[in-house]
């Protein structure tokens, strides 16, 4: 109970690397995480709950669906994805309501932080 019928409930991402996937994640957007054993971790606080699962051992292609982030301040957003290891692949660009970029995390998943 507490689910709402047809909304987006959980997110999953391939996963490579769990422990540079937490540390990244931690220290940029302060996710925290959970160990189902070596290749599954679950994450929350990042305003819905989700996961990286690597079971099929698959590495990252793109394209693929893009989850968009928001950020308060952008260009802060960027400096500390880059010091985490994060990969811009999109400098930031307007589009019609804000700004955003697009980085690569350390499993090679695409993502996207905007702001107004």
């Amino acid at each position: 109970m507490g689910q709402k019928n047809n909304s987006i409930n959980y997110i999953e991402f391939p996963l490579v690397d769990a422990a540079g996937t937490k540390k990244f994640y931690h220290q940029v957007f302060g996710w925290e995480f959970t160990d189902f054993g070596p290749e599954y971790v679950s994450f929350s606080g990042a305003g819905i709950d989700g996961g990286f699962n690597g079971a099929d051992k698959v590495q990252v292609s793109s394209p693929g669906a893009l989850i968009v982030l928001y950020a308060d301040n952008l260009a802060r957003k960027l400096k500390e994805i880059e010091r985490a290891g994060g990969e811009i692949t999109k400098a930031i660009f307007q589009f019609p309501g804000g700004e955003r970029f697009h980085f690569l995390d350390p499993n090679g998943n695409e993502l996207a932080v905007w702001s107004e």
